[in-house]
Formats: structure tokens, C-alpha cells, sequence
């Protein structure tokens, strides 16, 4: 484990703090969860590489500036609840649960999400659960929640999601539009939703958030 801290401290000081997070509960939470549980075996030696790591078809943890960029722009406090979109392997609801009160980790695949739970329970994180479910329906049961982190990109219409927000609450995802992909946080406030380009950034489309086609005559 000593190896591994030490990887994660050259992840923050080489690719995270350089690419303006400077919000410290935001890098404590990636110095304090190791990224090894939740990548393949044979990926554990580039676990803390500076780019998307394939966990399954099509699916990826996030590279960590993208992320902890997304979670810096959430702003998640300690008394949050928090949607975690896509969690996958469970790495990301992981350290959002460094940062927030309750983490729902909502996930599609069956074995993704067994291993979400295997590792968040070895790692002793209490404070997420992972929900086995469609992406695109959220997790209407335990909302309104304080903060949703969409946990890859999204080519369709995110308004669905966003509906599932308590009054101040943010979202955070990357829009897809083709090849392009920009990040943008949603704050839903006194009923209205406004949005914010933050950042460029390209990662996978999440099941059931593709674009949906449009019939043509």
C-alpha cells in the first residue's frame, strides 16, 4: 500500500493540482482512495496513468483530471447527497464519498456493479450504495439528491436526469455533439435550470444516454 500512496501522490501533483483543482477536498479524496481495486489486473501498473482506463466494453473510469475536475465544479459538501451516474467499477462513487454525506452509485451492467460493491466494501465505504439500474431513469426512489455526477459523456437530451435534483443542486456531466465533448455543470434553482460550458473533454458515451435519432422523411 505504500507503492500505491505513493502513486497516487504523483497522480495529484502531476495531473491533478496542475490543471487548476485547487479545491483541497477534492485531491484529499483521490490522495485517500487507490485506484488499483478498481481496474482490471492486468491494468493495475498503469492504474494511475493520465487517461480513460477501460474497465469493460465501452465502459472506462474516468482519466482523474476529467473527474476530479467534474467534482471540483459540483462543489459537493459533507451534508450532500450525491447520484453517481454510471459508477462502473466504483472508483468514482469511492471518492465522491470522501466528499459527501450519501453516494446512490447507480450502474447498468450486472457484473460492473458487483464489482462496485465488492470493492467499496473491502475499502470499507459505508456511504455508498450501488443501485443496479438504467442510466437514463436516474434513481427516482432516493431523490431529490444535492449533487448528480454523470460519470462519462452524454449525447442525448440530460434534462430527465436534472429533474431528479433537489432546489440549489448541481449536475455535472460531459455533452457529446458529434466528437466533441465539453463539460458543463447544471444548477437547478427556484424551478429553473442554468448551464455552464466548463471545460473540453472526451470520454465514452454512457449507455442509454446516446443521442436518439431523429426519423427523417
Amino acid at each position: 500500500m505504500e507503492a500505491s500512496g505513493t502513486r497516487r501522490r504523483a497522480m495529484v501533483d502531476g495531473q491533478i493540482l496542475p490543471n487548476n483543482v485547487t479545491d483541497e477536498g477534492v485531491t484529499e479524496a483521490f490522495l485517500d482512495v487507490p485506484r488499483e481495486p478498481f481496474v482490471p489486473g492486468a491494468l493495475r501498473a498503469v492504474a494511475y496513468v493520465d487517461e480513460d482506463l477501460q474497465v469493460a466494453p465501452g465502459r472506462c473510469l474516468l482519466a482523474p483530471v476529467v473527474l476530479a475536475r467534474l467534482l471540483q465544479a459540483a462543489a459537493i459538501g459533507p451534508e450532500d447527497a450525491v447520484l453517481d451516474v454510471g459508477c462502473a467499477s466504483g472508483y468514482s462513487s469511492a471518492v465522491i464519498a470522501r466528499l459527501a454525506s450519501a453516494v446512490v452509485a447507480l450502474e447498468c451492467d450486472e457484473a460492473l456493479a458487483a464489482w462496485a460493491n465488492k470493492a467499496l466494501a473491502e475499502l470499507g465505504v459505508d456511504n455508498a450504495a450501488v443501485v443496479e439500474g438504467a442510466l437514463e431513469d436516474g434513481c427516482a426512489d432516493q431523490a431529490p439528491y444535492d449533487v448528480i455526477v454523470v460519470n462519462g459523456a452524454c449525447a442525448g437530451d440530460p434534462g430527465p436526469l436534472a429533474q431528479q435534483l433537489a432546489d440549489g443542486g448541481r449536475m455535472v456531466l460531459v455533452e457529446r455533439s458529434g466528437e466533441v465533448g465539453r463539460a458543463c455543470l447544471y444548477r437547478l434553482q427556484d424551478g429553473v435550470v442554468a448551464r455552464t460550458e466548463l471545460f473540453d473533454a472526451q470520454v465514452p458515451v454512457l449507455p442509454g444516454l446516446e443521442a436518439v435519432a431523429k426519423f427523417q422523411f
